[in-house]
């Protein structure tokens, strides 16, 4: 909800800068919007919704990168000008300059916090644990399609910096202000403004579509999570058992409305953040971090028990929210920037998590070993297993589509490094 919470608030920021609607407004609009095709359609349509909306997005920000670029010289030219602006030189090399004690680049962050906290914690968290994420894949029609889902999803995602990463340097040589006092030009506008710009009535219209598209997509993604995990593991197995299907869909509907009023407040909180991609990052660092640690030992360690996994998650969460407090708040540890903060914080919640999730696993009773089948590493299901291998073609092969997005994602790497 907290999540969802952001997506309003930057769809808002986006009418508020382009059509001059209050931020209120434009949050409240947005959340009907999304529970009116949520709570009609249900989880079909936020999936359908979110694939069409994709190509909308991308029709917004492509020529949005293309017009800059050429508009700076090509790539040199848009280098050259990064190096005339307050971040010189090292706005180009963010992950150099990492030494602990000696940061010297422009994210502020050490490069045990970007490798551990940010490469292995954050990133395979969010791909494993992000419910929105995880529950596209849970609603695949079997095993097969369900763990293709994430690792086709990876080759798209593996080239959207390149329309979101260049605009904001573009933005940051074209609009000289960006970052100042001014809230108009804070980091969050930065897209909203290029656009304004850059682009002609008609390609303004498309673009400021795709962006609310893009964020609409994110609260739909979020708020159908919050439905499931509410009315399916909540309300069906401990409040109201064996109810009849039109019951739960009634109750399903409620939670979305009660979820849409949520994310409404939750907007409000993130309003508060002129740079929402750090807030993300605390989020992550404060829920997702915890999570990853207590799903990754317990998926290949059989002899994790409910009361490891329980406690190790609570110490996790309770270890990255007392960095982030005794950070923010009451000036007990040091960062370079509020993102190594949470890169941090995300490396301590991992580590604590797994601890205490050892420790507890090695004093309580585990369970029965015939209860974990397509649980734990090793212990698929066979008939489930059998069938995937049988309706793959070589290349629906995991193993061939996951390689390639390790090997694309490394020529990314060394290419702009």
């Amino acid at each position: 909800m907290l999540i969802a919470g952001v997506n309003l608030f930057a769809l808002a920021l986006v009418l508020r800068l382009l059509l001059g609607w209050p931020i209120f407004l434009g949050i409240v609009v947005a959340a009907v919007v999304v529970l009116v095709y949520i709570t009609l359609g249900g989880l079909s349509s936020a999936i359908y919704n979110e694939v069409l909306q994709f190509f909308v997005i991308i029709a917004a920000l492509l020529p949005l990168t293309l017009v800059g670029l050429h508009d700076a010289g090509g790539w040199g030219g848009l280098t050259d000008k990064i190096r005339d602006t307050k971040l010189g030189e090292a706005g180009l090399h963010a992950l150099q300059g990492t030494a602990p004690g000696a940061v010297e680049n422009p994210i502020g962050a050490t490069w045990i916090g970007l490798v551990f906290g940010l490469g292995f914690v954050l990133s395979f968290g969010y791909w494993t644990t992000n419910f929105a994420e995880v529950q596209r894949a849970l609603s695949a029609r079997d095993l097969s399609a369900g763990q293709r889902t994430p690792l086709i999803g990876a080759y798209p995602k593996l080239l959207i910096p390149a329309i979101v990463v260049i605009p904001g340097m573009i933005a940051l040589w074209k609009i000289p202000h960006l970052g100042g006092g001014d809230a108009d030009l804070a980091y969050n506008n930065a897209i909203p403004l290029l656009m304004d710009e850059y682009l002609p009535n008609g390609m303004l219209g498309l673009a400021l579509t795709g962006l609310m598209a893009s964020f609409m997509a994110g609260v739909a993604a979020n708020v159908s999570a919050f439905n499931t995990v509410v009315t399916t593991d909540i309300v069906e197995p401990y409040i109201a058992r064996d109810r009849d299907d039109a019951f739960y869909i009634r109750v399903g509907r409620y939670v979305t409305v009660g979820g849409i009023v949520v994310a409404i407040g939750t907007a409000l909180i993130a309003s508060s953040y002129q740079n929402l991609m750090n807030y993300l990052q605390a989020l992550f660092s404060i829920f997702n971090a915890p999570l990853f640690a207590t799903f990754i030992i317990a998926m290949f360690w059989k002899r994790v028990t409910s009361a490891a996994g329980l406690w190790g998650l609570v110490a996790g969460t309770a270890a990255a929210l007392i960095t982030y407090v005794g950070y923010k708040w009451l000036g007990w540890f040091t960062f370079g920037s509020d993102l190594d903060e949470s890169f941090w914080g995300a490396g301590a919640a991992f580590v604590i998590d797994a601890v205490v999730t050892v420790a507890v696993t090695l004093v309580t009773r585990p369970k029965p070993v015939e209860e974990l089948q397509g649980l734990v590493w090793g212990m698929v299901n066979e008939e489930d297993a059998s069938r995937a291998a049988e309706n793959d073609r070589w290349w629906e092969s995991p193993k061939l589509l996951g390689f390639g997005a390790i090997a694309l994602g490394a020529v990314l790497t060394i290419i702009f490094f």
